[in-house]
């Protein structure tokens, strides 16, 4: 087996990272799910109207959890090839990588709470 090739330009860098991200979205249920959600955001950003500062938390958290989701799955690619059987360690850290991507969604579920809610509010009472 050859090994993997290396980018020797940012552009041969860039195509290997979006390469990665078309792999997430094709094959990882969760990752479509957040940029469902995200793009939900967005679009309720534009149609609320919401502040520049508020643009910068909704982009910051949607890049957080869309980037940890990447990380996640890499972990879980790693994990698999180092340990294609059941071992405890395996499980902890495949866990471990979800529980990170889970309390960082919940907190990004309360921020967008918190920003979207009262223009939500406003317009509905």
């Amino acid at each position: 087996m050859s090994p993997p090739a290396r980018a020797r330009t940012f552009w041969q860098s860039l195509a290997f990272a979006c390469a990665g991200v078309r792999h997430a979205l094709h094959s990882q249920r969760n990752v479509r799910i957040h940029f469902g959600i995200a793009a939900v955001a967005v679009i309720a950003g534009f149609a609320l109207r919401i502040s520049r500062a508020e643009w910068a938390v909704v982009v910051a958290l949607i890049a957080l959890v869309i980037g940890l989701e990447l990380l996640n799955t890499a972990i879980e690619a790693l994990v698999d090839l180092a340990s294609p059987t059941f071992h405890p360690l395996a499980k902890t850290a495949k866990d471990t990588a979800a529980g990170a991507i889970l309390l960082v969604a919940l907190g990004s579920a309360v921020a967008g709470l918190i920003i979207f809610l009262p223009r939500l509010w406003q317009l509905l009472f």
